[in-house]
């Protein structure tokens, strides 16, 4: 069996096991390893969710996953290891469910003229992005991107901080 037959094959077994499970399958991996294989498959949440993905998810699409390649031939006779996990926080936004999901995060938008722009994603339709502030992206300027990490994000309370002003004391604090 060729390499992409076989992870032809690891494609349509493991997004129906992501879709057994709400899921959505976003990328196969077949890496040689010694005498072994590494199989990594990432999921992630469908376009009309936000959040992280529910731990609960991913052990349910890995089970059904290992269950199903368990059934087939599709990995040959050869040992492998099954890693089955989200995308991180790092991962390019390439696909319109990708910004779709990140909505309400602070994102850097590489341009297609080689420009950025950088604010809060208010908002992700049919045309293209819109910024905090107005600013509108279409489709047709926008590269990629990523969420930029924040540790705080704006009305979100701090430690001590319960309303907002970090000179205020709560009951109970002295």
């Amino acid at each position: 069996m060729s390499a992409s037959s076989q992870a032809d094959g690891v494609r349509a077994l493991a997004g129906a096991a992501a879709d057994r499970a709400g899921l959505v399958l976003e990328d196969v991996t077949i890496t040689p390893a010694g005498r072994r294989r590494v199989l990594r498959v990432i999921v992630d949440l469908p376009a009309d969710r936000s959040g992280g993905v529910p731990l609960e998810a991913v052990a349910e699409a890995s089970q059904a996953l290992s269950a199903a390649l368990d059934d087939s031939d599709v990995m040959g006779g050869a040992p492998y290891v099954l890693e089955v996990s989200s995308p991180g926080v790092d991962r390019p936004l390439v696909e319109r469910r990708h910004w779709s999901r990140a909505r309400g995060r602070l994102v850097r938008v590489a341009l297609v003229d080689g420009g950025s722009a950088r604010g809060r994603l208010a908002g992700v339709d049919d045309a293209g992005l819109q910024l905090d502030g107005g600013q509108r992206l279409d489709w047709d300027v926008v590269g990629s991107g990523r969420v930029e990490v924040e540790f705080s994000r704006p009305g979100d309370p701090q430690d001590g901080e319960a309303d907002g002003d970090p000179d205020s004391v709560e009951e109970g604090d002295v």
